[in-house]
């Protein structure tokens, strides 16, 4: 995979703070080198986040979000406000741009305290040095710039990128379970959800990192699951299937091979999977009147048959045997009191980036609510979640 190949969720994320016009767009036009937003001496320019996928030297694949002025004001500005917080959460680096001329006003020590508070780690950037007489002596994370004159804007981009590598993401998807010459069986389920023409993203990242691995795959649906094993002149090592036909999946393979989902493969590659099984446990114990909220992280069409707003519920339902109540989100949408909740299912977050997953977890243990995803839950409703963790038995102490 080329650089400029590697998907939105998996790039550093760069998001862009400040008060209006201290300059916060024509740093971010600086840094990236062409105009991503409108610059003007009108306070309030810009009015929504606005975000480029981009590779950025010397850091790499990012996405670089400019945010609304923190100081906005208005019903509109307000709410334009709270849309710079929810960039927050799916921040990996935070850049707080200070007119300075003018220092640190109360609202940028509220933003630092923010970023603090979420471990956000944070570069304070002083723009329009060229309008200044006398520098203060700097800490580690802050830069005197001038976007106007082209001023330490390299500098600028290597302290980010300093940030950057200790970010760096080495986690594997599937390639420490193989060796060189490994057959790998994927059971990708072609129905009405499935998008047309494509593959599903962890669908697509799992096979790349099959073939990296020198090793070898099948791909079928579930019912020639069957003729695909019988045609194989020896037993995959692996056999990893969509959540939805897990139990399919599970009696139609030899217990002698290893068995596990996209779903829980991209949990683990994350790092969400002990606290997802923590939270499978709660489905054996939910009660009349509960309330699940049911969450995506990306948008679709709704299609009959829809995993996470038909299936899925159908399924807690029967599992359950209780009346249970849903709430359904999707995309950026996730409520901000999750205390109503006696569990959230969540997809496997494959459009969303590590950070805000992470922190959709943080709320709700903030909250006291379990989370569990769709494939670690469809494996504990069909009782086979301690095979299909059989391959990971560091984690196999914490199934109840």
């Amino acid at each position: 995979m080329g650089i400029n190949d590697v998907v939105s969720a998996e790039r550093l994320h760069i998001g862009f703070f400040g008060m209006r016009n201290a300059g916060k767009s024509s740093v971010v036009n600086a840094v990236i080198g062409q105009n991503l937003s409108v610059v003007s001496h009108i306070k309030g320019t810009t009015t929504d986040p606005v975000k480029k996928t981009m590779e950025l030297l010397p850091i790499g694949p990012v996405v670089i979000i400019d945010t609304p002025g923190i100081d906005d004001s208005g019903e509109l500005g307000e709410l334009r406000i709270e849309k710079s917080k929810q960039v927050m959460s799916r921040t990996d680096i935070a850049v707080l741009i200070v007119d300075a001329e003018k220092g640190l006003d109360i609202l940028d020590e509220k933003l630092i305290s923010v970023f603090q508070k979420k471990n956000l780690p944070y570069i304070i950037v002083y723009n329009k040095s060229d309008l200044i007489k006398k520098r203060k002596e700097l800490k580690h994370n802050e830069i005197y710039i001038s976007a106007l004159k082209g001023e330490n804007i390299y500098e600028l981009k290597e302290k980010i990128g300093a940030y950057a590598k200790k970010e760096k993401n080495n986690k594997v998807i599937v390639s420490d379970l193989l060796t060189d010459g490994d057959m790998v069986v994927l059971v990708i389920p072609i129905d009405e959800a499935a998008p047309k023409g494509r593959l599903i993203l962890p669908q697509q990242q799992t096979i790349r990192e099959i073939l990296d691995a020198h090793c070898y795959f099948a791909a079928c649906q579930e019912t020639e699951l069957e003729t695909v094993l019988n045609a194989l002149a020896f037993p995959p090592k692996l056999v990893i299937t969509d959540s939805q036909v897990f139990e399919a999946v599970a009696k139609t393979i030899p217990d002698s091979v290893m068995l596990t989902s996209f779903s829980i493969l991209f949990a683990r590659y994350k790092g969400e999977l002990k606290e997802l099984i923590k939270g499978a446990a709660r489905l054996s114990h939910l009660k009349d009147g509960d309330k699940i909220l049911i969450s995506e992280g990306c948008t679709h069409h709704r299609q009959c048959g829809d995993i996470g707003t038909v299936k899925l519920p159908a399924w807690v339902k029967k599992f359950a045997n209780k009346n249970i109540e849903f709430d359904f989100t999707s995309g950026t949408d996730f409520s901000d009191d999750l205390s109503e909740y006696a569990l959230i299912i969540h997809c496997g977050g494959c459009m969303l980036n590590n950070k805000e997953m992470q922190n959709r977890i943080e709320m709700a243990n903030s909250a006291g609510v379990p989370v569990v995803n769709y494939g670690v839950a469809i494996a504990q409703m069909n009782g086979i979640l301690k095979r299909a963790l059989s391959p990971f038995p560091e984690v196999m102490k914490l199934v109840l």
